[in-house]
């Protein structure tokens, strides 16, 4: 359709709701002067006029109530009208945060389906005049029973540049272990015992307009601080990294082209997404999820290109700073990419590869390669019933290390077996019209040289840092394992509430006991040195309680 058809067609369809508008207000005026009611008006061309007079007078309610019916009808139907405009309308699309698909200009044509997590940042090609519209990337089914991926299916609000977003993360963690300074180890989402905190609050959102693309999350709360001490990178070089990217989560900018199915080119901090799970705890089935995520990149810094050759797939490479760094470790940056594929509304196949970064603090030369593969499928599917949906996610990760006195294979010569092993399977159930939500799951990984476990933060150590209690040595073994039993209600798409039993095991010492694991006083102000007289109360499983509290508008 040209431009001077479609403005000929908008101007019919402009009269015509012009017309319907005025007929609709004639119609629900004319009670209010003839004393008769809609019903009255209708009827009144049909009866005798013996009928008319002898008919029972209308009681003032059912007057208001019938003029009421007559106004909400007008209302629908003035809606669909809208719809139908916007469905006219040349194709033309802008981003939404965490969206299945391209949301169209118009919020009155949103789709109300959300979308996986990974995907959020995809916007379709827009259609030449004149040819069929493509399909949207996954735009074919609704995805928010996904792991690591929202379930709200609509925004709060939307505008045609800017789509906000707000998240709150608020916990009260128990665990069963008391360790007497409340410290927490081992976890990239719980780290503070019998105490409320807020792990994160996040508000930012989605700018786009004229195919240009910005996102912006922050991250205040407990994240601030402990996402920044897992990266070590900032320890090489000047300007401080870590405070300067401490309250952002995610922030890039990009261009959507308009070729295949959607092509966006998008640089700045952006999500990873090894390991399935998300960052952000309301999207995902459990709040502690196991080693091979808790452990594995949250974030890279650099640059990725997103390719949707159909609708079903996606294909999408990065070159970044590192695993998981603001920084370059040593000289050379890190590479990677994922392929997304969604034949069908009940299957996801996900792949996440790395190579090539040299992530070891002053080791140049050892370089980390790790593939990250994911599946979930949704295998029972019936909203009418008590027990609405179920679905599984299993997830393999495999990896290592060589150089710099590590190998991959354990070579005599070239140092001792420097890898990681792990998996982790979660089963979801949904009931009640997905009001309540129970997920059972777990996970176990094998990483000697422990280059992927989080140290603990013992006397205030960081991965810069590190800590003779805890040594991160080639060789050093590490193996461990969990399980977990959550359970949600979820009374509105925006808000969960949570309640989640996590046990962790380990082969060596690596959880919080009683004790504690900070000297008394507090901390020395040296965590790489041994403290006289202090020992950290290290232990090999840990029990505890989760609850919490998760929005996201």
């Amino acid at each position: 359709m040209n431009s001077k058809s479609y403005k000929a067609k908008s101007a019919v369809e402009a009269g015509k709701r012009a017309a319907f508008i005025v007929v609709a207000a004639a119609l629900i005026a004319l009670p209010l002067h003839g004393q008769h009611t809609p019903s009255d008006v209708a009827a009144s061309g049909s009866e005798s006029p013996e009928q008319q007079a002898n008919a029972t007078p209308k009681t003032e309610d059912e007057i208001v109530q019938e003029l009421a019916a007559m106004k909400k009808r007008i209302e629908q139907l003035e809606a669909a009208l809208k719809q139908h405009e916007a469905a006219e309308q040349p194709s033309t699309v802008v981003h939404s945060a965490k969206a299945n698909a391209p949301i169209p200009a118009s919020p009155s044509a949103r789709l109300a389906t959300a979308a996986p997590a990974e995907v959020q940042e995809s916007l379709a090609a827009s259609s030449p005049p004149g040819k069929p519209a493509k399909e949207e990337p996954f735009a074919f089914a609704d995805w928010t029973w996904l792991n690591g991926n929202a379930r709200t299916k609509t925004p709060a609000f939307d505008s045609k540049f800017f789509t906000p977003e707000i998240r709150a993360d608020i916990d009260y963690i128990y665990d069963l272990n008391h360790p007497k300074d409340d410290t927490i180890g081992g976890s990239s989402e719980v780290f503070r015992s019998n105490e409320f905190q807020v792990t994160q609050l996040g508000v930012g959102g989605d700018f786009h307009y004229d195919n240009v693309r910005a996102r912006l999350m922050t991250q205040f709360g407990m994240y601030s601080t402990t996402t920044p001490r897992n990266d070590a990178s900032p320890a090489r070089g000047q300007w401080n990294l870590a405070d300067a990217y401490r309250y952002v989560s995610e922030a890039y900018g990009g261009y959507h082209i308009n070729a295949l199915h959607g092509i966006n080119v998008d640089a700045g901090i952006f999500m990873s997404y090894i390991g399935l799970f998300s960052y952000y705890n309301f999207d995902n089935w459990a709040y502690q999820p196991s080693y091979v995520s808790s452990n594995t990149p949250w974030f890279f810094n650099g640059m990725r290109i997103q390719i949707f050759p159909t609708a079903h797939l996606k294909i999408e490479p990065w070159i970044i700073n590192g695993w998981q760094s603001y920084g370059r470790f040593n000289g050379r940056l890190g590479i990677g990419g994922q392929i997304l594929w969604r034949p069908n509304g009940w299957l996801s196949i996900l792949g996440n590869q790395y190579a090539l970064g040299e992530d070891a603090l002053n080791t140049p030369g050892r370089v980390r390669y790790h593939t990250d593969d994911s599946i979930e499928v949704k295998y029972y599917d019936h909203p009418e019933r008590t027990l609405s949906k179920a679905a599984f996610s299993l997830t393999g990760d495999m990896g290592c290390e060589h150089g710099g006195g590590v190998s991959c294979y354990g070579n005599s010569a070239k140092g001792p077996k420097q890898d990681f092993l792990g998996f982790m399977f979660y089963n979801r159930l949904w009931f009640h019209h997905d009001l309540y939500g129970l997920t059972l799951g777990g996970g176990k990984i094998n990483n000697p040289g422990r280059y992927l476990v989080l140290l603990p933060p013992i006397n205030g150590a960081t991965a810069a840092s590190g800590t003779p209690y805890f040594t991160e040595n080639p060789g050093d073994p590490y193996k461990a394992w969990d399980a977990s039993a959550t359970f949600d209600y979820m009374p509105s798409q925006y808000i969960t509430f949570r309640w989640e039993f996590d046990h962790r095991a380990a082969n060596v010492p690596y959880f919080s006991g009683s004790g504690g694991i900070t000297p008394a006083g507090g901390n020395t102000g040296n965590p790489t040195v041994l403290v006289p007289g202090f020992t950290p109360d290290l232990v090999k499983d840990e029990n505890r309680f989760d609850l919490a509290i998760l929005v996201k508008f």
